[in-house]
């Protein structure tokens, strides 16, 4: 069928199942032709394609509310909600958006990039429910990766401890973004190996009620033989523990086994967990035996050969960093490395290949992994957690009270700082100055180029006072060559790029290219422009800044990061601080509000961050005869 024609989930009400099944695989297609030219996640939502058709087959969204973990399996509930006439411009600027949002329709009832907040919004929303006297089941999809988070361990205590009617689906396709990791992952794996128990529980109960007289010691003895064939049939049995029924595991692409079981958890009282095993990018072959993680998430391929379309160029700053943390851990063995569940993304698996007694991967853990390389630094180590941005900041009071506090010497290598692109708003890495610089004893770093990282990181590993973050950014370097020998860098020392006498642009990493364009069509216009590597965003450069305030000279600040609370606010502080109140200071960064999807450079011309922009500052800044030159 037309899926651009699906225009809302009444659609299928009615479909038979050998509809169902041709729709299924009419969306499969629809989806490897799409993601093949805009990119996206391919592989999840291959995997749920029958799992959404039986919820919305069984449920009635929105008044039912499906609330989807991290919210990259929601591409097949999009197109079931109407929007597959959207799908060309999948992730792109002013496009669909990636992930679901409340404001593209009513049937996204949650928002999320993040994992493992699916079961305390759902919670949330059937007390909610039951404060109204509504009727409305409250469904949460979450993955096997997710579960493995505190969060969701946290909502799946607290949901047993209430008894709301609430049914938690656990999509199982035991292929995270990274192998799953701990205990959590093994009592699934014990779990699939089960097989059900429900039928065989239910066939026990019709057998004791055929027993007359049933009471007494035969009761308690049969209760005590449902109780062993639940332990013997399910082993750990760590849902029902909880006060979850637990249901499966069922064959998430068999739709009569689907449908039955949804069936069957709608009518339960109390909150049901349905244990549901998927293929991760089933029905497409190189997604199916994707081992590297590689089809999670990507940009455009060839559907014939499953080639993932890639341009060559240098080496990704995530790489760099990875072969530079290598390169130290040869002859420092006091170098170990953390992650949180992105071996992949952050290139260190790479370095668990070299040494893999040294890497740990803590699975969707940030707090703990925090912590850990806390305990870590107390013993003499030198650990790096190397983390995007935007998952810092599910860590922050690890930051502030476990390893800042304590001062210790724990390297934070923040990957994906700045603005990255098509996932969006939650995945901006904007705010990590914000939020990590006014807590005591941290230091922040950020490179202009890669071999600026390399240095950086080996500075970082050799500083002895506390808490270090090394910022950088998603993508590839600019192809420098790169030093042989790494060096020590001076930490609170920025580096003049261009000489000028007339104004200042202060900046770092990304915004140097931008500034310096902006500093050389400023010198055609015959303006003067210092451009400075504030590499050091804490501590600043105060000899620096007390030279520009003395000479009077007019300041832009420049950074793709928050600008309430950023490094332009640190400057001006500076300048209050030291009773300098005559400093023209003009800070240009990320506005106070959330960015969504698009290109970065689209990104950077919306929120007014190019070289014409500090142009236009720059002059605005000068004296009024200046600015009319």
């Amino acid at each position: 069928m037309d899926i651009e024609q699906i225009k809302d989930p009444s659609t299928i009400k009615h479909y038979s199942k050998a509809e169902l099944e041709a729709l299924g695989q009419d969306i499969r297609d629809f989806l490897i032709k799409k993601l093949s030219v805009t990119g996206g996640h391919l592989g999840p939502n291959l995997g749920v394609v029958e799992l959404t058709l039986a919820l919305h087959k069984t449920f009635d969204s929105p008044k039912d509310k499906f609330i989807w973990d991290v919210g990259h399996q929601a591409y097949v509930h999009k197109i079931l909600t109407g929007r597959a006439d959207r799908f060309d411009e999948l992730r792109q600027y002013k496009g669909l958006c990636g992930f679901p949002k409340r404001d593209e329709s009513e049937h996204d009832v949650w928002e999320t990039g993040h994992s493992s907040t699916s079961l305390s919004a759902a919670m949330g929303m059937a007390t909610a429910r039951d404060i109204k006297g509504t009727d409305d089941h409250v469904v949460a999809i979450i993955g096997d990766g997710a579960l493995t988070g505190g969060m969701a361990l946290e909502a799946l205590n607290h949901i047993g401890h209430e008894q709301k009617d609430l049914i938690v689906i656990l999509n199982d396709n035991e292929m995270s973004i990274a192998p799953n990791v701990g205990a959590l992952h093994n009592v699934l794996g014990r779990l699939r190996t089960a097989g059900k128990y429900q039928k065989a529980k239910e066939e026990l109960e019709m057998l004791i009620k055929k027993i007359p007289a049933f009471g007494g010691k035969l009761a308690s003895t049969a209760e005590r033989v449902k109780d062993s064939l639940k332990y013997l049939l399910v082993s750990g049995i760590f849902f029902e523990e909880m006060g979850f029924t637990y249901l499966g595991p069922v064959d998430g692409h068999d739709l009569d086994d689907i449908l039955n079981n949804l069936q069957y958890a709608k009518k339960t009282k109390g909150p049901v967990l349905l244990h549901v095993l998927t293929k991760k990018g089933k029905g497409y072959a190189p997604a199916e035996n994707d081992a590297q993680g590689t089809w999670h998430g990507l940009g455009p391929y060839k559907i014939e050969s499953g080639e993932v379309v890639s341009k060559p160029g240098p080496p990704s700053y995530s790489g760099v960093f990875s072969s530079t943390l290598k390169k130290i851990a040869r002859s420092d063995n006091r170098v170990v490395a953390l992650t949180a569940a992105m071996p992949g993304g952050t290139k260190l698996d790479q370095f668990a290949k070299e040494f893999p007694d040294r890497m740990f991967d803590v699975g969707i853990a940030e707090q703990h992994a925090t912590t850990m390389a806390g305990g870590l630094a107390t013993q003499g180590l030198k650990p790096v957690f190397a983390v995007y941005s935007t998952f810092l900041q599910r860590g922050y009071d690890q930051v502030v009270h476990d390893v800042c506090r304590q001062n210790l010497n724990v390297v934070f290598a923040i990957d994906r700082a700045g603005l990255v692109g098509a996932d969006g708003e939650t995945h901006q890495g904007v705010f990590d100055i914000a939020f990590l610089r006014h807590i005591p004893n941290m230091v922040i770093l950020m490179p202009k180029d890669e071999n600026e990282l390399q240095h950086m990181l080996y500075t970082a590993i050799q500083y002895d006072d506390g808490p270090i973050a090394v910022r950088y950014p998603r993508g590839n370097g600019y192809g420098i060559k790169m030093d042989e020998n790494l060096k020590k860098l001076p930490i609170g020392k920025w580096d003049v790029l261009q000489d000028g006498n007339e104004a200042c642009i202060l900046t770092f990493g990304t915004m140097i290219p931008v500034a310096e364009q902006a500093a050389n069509d400023l010198s055609a216009q015959g303006i003067s422009v210092k451009v400075v590597n504030a590499n050091s965003v804490k501590p600043l450069d105060e000899e620096l800044l007390l030279g520009l305030a003395k000479s009077n000279c007019p300041i832009l600040t420049l950074e793709e990061a928050a600008i309430q609370g950023g490094f332009g606010s640190a400057v001006l502080e500076f300048f209050h601080d030291n009773d300098f109140h005559d400093v023209t200071v003009k800070r240009m960064g990320i506005p106070d509000r959330f960015i969504e999807h698009g290109s970065v450079s689209q990104l950077l011309e919306e929120v007014g961050l190019t070289s014409k922009d500090v142009v236009e500052n720059i002059r605005l800044m000068l004296p009024r005869k200046r600015q009319r030159a």
